[in-house]
């Protein structure tokens, strides 16, 4: 019998239904609260009864062993982030439930991807061990691609057979975003098992700027959501082919302002929200999917659609059928708003549970893991040496909110037979030190958008492989960065000629912070403006390094192996 199940026994079932029909106390009751319904927009004054984790009342007088005054303030379903990866939040999963759970977001659907590409089932499982103790309900979809690619070292590699031992884990949804489109069209034998095993329950999507007729061969296959769309016009077209669309707002992919047309009421009921990739920063500056119903309601969106789409929608399309939707019988993820337009959080109820301070230091914490998992030996300005080509150098274009990159060429200067920085241009060295297997892979290039005058930036967190890349202005600034990264185990560095100028540890697995999300925070923003410092324009300098190294978007990225070009699916420079 599982803990659910147990949860809701028959003497459980017998305590709800009493208290339902007002014949004893419930557990908890929320007294002269406003429930808005995601079914019908309607705005209902009524206490909310409560038994366990489980809502057992509503429009009626309840009494309770505790309760709380919502003193008229509306009460909304509790929110469901689709997609999201814990690892880029930069803190622990215990962080981020004390981070994020204030906001409203009751339930995160993750895939530990990042932290399986450095550690295997190792990471998968320190995840699965930590959301059995986490305050909000953390469910995982297991990490479908690892490696994303045949072209990049990573540091574990997962095929059916690591997988299905975790199939049946009470926090396990499905299958997580399915990257390689590619494999997918071909029929890669490796791929068709994995799709085999989760034939009937949920497969995540992930196929950017696919359509047509690839796009059918693609959802052939079962798959049913997707978080890659970027423009209406490609949501549509998904949308009109069965896949449930994520609208995501992180904080490099910001692709709300884009895709918030599309949620109308004919379709709100098959659009959720998602925030993929966002750190403590982002969230203590604007919020988290908080931040994305109070924007989507500004922008004339319904708020019917817009919550309908934070709560029961999502629920709907991971098939989480016990939440969603405030009513007897339905999970007590509840949100306490002080503004319900602006979607101002006031407090949060997640299983049953009033969220508060003293119930975050009551959790058993999960031990960390992958604290020496940064193996690369230290490096010299020279490893970055590029060969002058003749003609004109392929370049990796940076466009600020967005994980897609241009394919831009560049006549670059030359010396010595070796391809030179540009500042004119804004054409900075951009290079992936392997960092799992110690094969001395360094993959070089250029990348313009950093907008550096001097020094560089380097960053352990890489997707997917998460080797170590470096952007820089100074090949010497791009070395001190590197080896101060390695002797961190991990982490964020700012560095110029002379030394460092702003670094963040990232031990857990070279991904995550030991430390409390307030001071990832403070030091996020010290980082940000080390960066600009040096000449930098983008607003999250460090998440955007982390995705030039992503050889499943479109189009130019770059890998220990060296450039790749992602629509032809194939390297164009190695790496010797």
């Amino acid at each position: 019998m599982s803990e659910g199940q147990a949860r809701h026994g028959a003497e459980f079932l017998a305590k709800a239904i009493a208290a339902g029909a007002g014949e004893v106390p419930c557990d908890l009751v929320i007294k002269n609260a406003r429930v808005f319904s995601v079914l019908d927009g309607s705005m209902l004054e009524t206490d909310i009864g409560i038994v366990g984790d489980r809502i057992v009342g509503t429009q009626g007088a309840y009494e309770g062993d505790g309760e709380i005054d919502a003193e008229g303030r509306v009460v909304v379903p509790g929110f469901i982030d689709t997609h999201l990866h814990v690892e880029s939040s930069l803190v622990t999963p215990f962080e981020f439930d004390r981070c994020v759970l204030p906001h409203g977001v009751t339930t995160a659907i993750c895939d530990p991807h990042e932290i399986a590409n450095v550690l295997g089932t190792e990471g998968i499982r320190y995840f699965l061990e930590s959301s059995l103790e986490t305050l909000m309900d953390l469910r995982v979809n297991l990490s479908s691609c690892v490696p994303a690619t045949a072209f990049e070292t990573a540091g574990a590699c997962l095929e059916i057979e690591d997988l299905l031992p975790l199939r049946d884990h009470p926090k396990v949804i499905g299958l997580a975003e399915f990257m390689n489109f590619p494999g997918v069209l071909a029929r890669d034998p490796k791929v068709l098992a994995k799709l085999e095993a989760f034939q009937g329950g949920h497969i995540d999507g992930h196929a950017p700027l696919l359509g047509g007729m690839a796009l059918n061969g693609y959802l052939a296959a079962g798959i049913r959501t997707d978080h890659e769309a970027t423009t209406a016009e490609e949501a549509l077209e998904k949308l009109s082919k069965g896949m449930t669309i994520l609208i995501r707002e992180g904080s490099v992919s910001k692709d709300l302002d884009a895709l918030a047309s599309i949620l109308q009421p004919d379709v709100s009921a098959f659009v959720a929200l998602c925030t993929d990739d966002r750190n403590p920063l982002d969230i203590a500056e604007e919020g988290h999917l908080d931040s994305m119903i109070r924007r989507l309601i500004a922008k004339g969106i319904r708020p019917l659609d817009a919550y309908r789409a934070a709560s029961w929608s999502a629920a709907t399309a991971f098939g989480l059928k016990d939440r969603g939707m405030i009513a007897p019988g339905w999970r007590a993820d509840l949100v306490l708003l002080d503004d319900f337009e602006d979607c101002r959080v006031g407090s949060v109820v997640s299983g049953g549970r009033p969220v508060e301070a003293v119930q975050f230091d009551k959790r058993k914490i999960v031990a960390p893991v992958g604290l020496d998992s940064v193996k690369a030996t230290p490096v010299t300005a020279e490893a970055f040496s590029v060969e002058a080509k003749a003609g004109e150098a392929d370049v990796i274009g940076v466009v600020p909110g967005r994980i897609i990159t241009e394919h831009l060429k560049m006549t670059l200067p030359a010396a010595d037979g070796l391809a030179q920085i540009d500042l004119a241009q804004d054409a900075l060295k951009v290079a992936v030190v392997e960092r799992h297997k110690q094969t001395g892979n360094i993959g070089c290039g250029f990348v313009s958008g950093f907008g550096l005058k001097e020094g560089a930036i380097a960053s352990s967190v890489g997707h997917d492989s998460h080797n170590i890349c470096v952007v820089g202005a100074s090949e010497a600034a791009m070395a001190k960065a590197v080896n101060r990264v390695i002797e961190l185990k991990g982490g964020f560095v700012v560095a110029d000629d002379e030394g460092i100028k702003a670094e963040m540890a990232l031990p857990l697995a070279g991904l995550m912070s030991l430390e409390p999300f307030e001071t990832v925070k403070t030091q996020l923003e010290t980082l940000r403006v080390a960066a600009k410092d040096l000449g930098c324009v983008l607003p999250e300098p460090f998440l955007q390094v982390a995705f030039l190294p992503l050889p499943v978007i479109p189009h130019l990225k770059i890998t220990d192996f060296g450039l790749f070009d992602v629509n032809a699916f194939k390297l164009i420079d190695r790496a010797s």
